[in-house]
């Protein structure tokens, strides 16, 4: 899809934005991956239409085409006195924090990246948790012992999706191995479906028979391939079992959708907070999907496994690594 210049877009969205006089404004501004990345993004843009179904607060919504043009949207919203801004991804951190010192009287939730200032809630997610759980379901179905990994920007975040995974996986398994590929450097990296593909079918080549894809839009060509060759997937962020029924194995949600509603919600009470929070299985920030799209594929001993393994990190009696921590895995 062609964007339109954001200055254009943001001019028809102002005047679509509905709204009561009294009612807050809200913008949602999306990262590289895109609204339709079928995964992080959309996640968002899902938990801001429940926000106005139920309210019938409407809210803008700008997809930056690169990272430098960030600061621009974020003054251009700030200066249209926009209430709170959601900036969905870490690449607009530094941006955000710029902005929000600016404009005092604007508040920003971030998602994925931390940035100083009162009125700036920032909000990441325990990664590791929930990709523990898909690398036990991963290690109890493979068939082969063999299990893959593909991210898409290799950076530290992405890198704790793996580490999660690997760290599950060989808590189920000792024996399992584990691939792991990386799409890219850049923030191209996220919009290459067909070097997913290509990853994928090179890890079936090794023997791999389960793949988890945190990529964003590239993780499409991976799960495609995946369905292609008779293997079994793994989502990220969105539920995406539905887009493969019987080649999914399960999903790794990350409740962005529910952080975003939360956040607007909170502003339009009254009760909106600045600050840094962290959500992982306790706080129901990241889980595991299972519905009738992986049902055929997920038994009942499986799912009682995960389960269990769900229940000793809420417990504390698990404790996974966070890569970032020391930007090392323990496995």
């Amino acid at each position: 899809m062609k964007l339109k210049p954001f200055c254009l877009t943001l001019a028809a969205l102002l005047t679509a934005a509905s709204a009561h006089a009294a009612d807050p404004k809200f913008a949602v501004i999306y990262d590289a991956g895109g609204k339709f990345d079928k995964s992080f993004n959309q996640s968002a843009s899902e938990g801001a239409e429940r926000f106005k179904k139920e309210t019938k607060i409407g809210f803008m919504e700008v997809q930056v085409a690169s990272d430098t043009q960030t600061e621009q949207v974020l003054r251009n919203l700030a200066r249209k006195k926009v209430d709170l801004i959601a900036a969905i991804g870490f690449a607009q951190a530094q941006a955000v924090q710029n902005i929000a010192k600016e404009f005092p009287a604007t508040k920003f939730v971030l998602i994925d990246g931390i940035a100083k200032g009162d009125n700036v809630s920032s909000v990441l997610f325990k990664e590791q948790e929930g990709s523990y759980l898909v690398g036990v379901a991963a290690a109890l179905a493979s068939k082969s012992k063999k299990v893959g990994f593909i991210g898409g920007m290799d950076i530290p975040l992405i890198r704790n999706f793996s580490c999660g995974y690997a760290q599950g996986a060989k808590a189920t398994d000792g024996k399992i191995e584990i691939l792991q590929n990386m799409v890219g450097t850049t923030t191209a990296a996220w919009n290459d479906p067909a070097k997913g593909g290509e990853l994928a079918r090179a890890q079936f080549e090794r023997g791999v028979d389960v793949i988890f894809a945190a990529a964003g839009g590239s993780g499409m060509g991976t799960l495609q391939a995946v369905k292609e060759k008779g293997k079994l997937g793994i989502g990220v962020d969105s539920n995406q079992n539905y887009m493969h029924p019987g080649s999914m194995l399960t999903s790794m949600v990350k409740r962005v959708d529910q952080a975003i509603y939360d956040s607007f919600m909170q502003m339009k009470n009254g009760d909106w907070k600045g600050g840094t929070v962290y959500k992982g299985l306790k706080e129901g920030g990241v889980d595991w999907a299972l519905d009738k799209d992986n049902r055929s594929v997920v038994s009942a001993e499986m799912e009682k496994r995960i389960n269990a393994a769900k229940q000793d990190i809420i417990n504390g009696k698990v404790k996974v690594v966070d890569f970032r921590d020391a930007n090392k895995c323990p496995v």
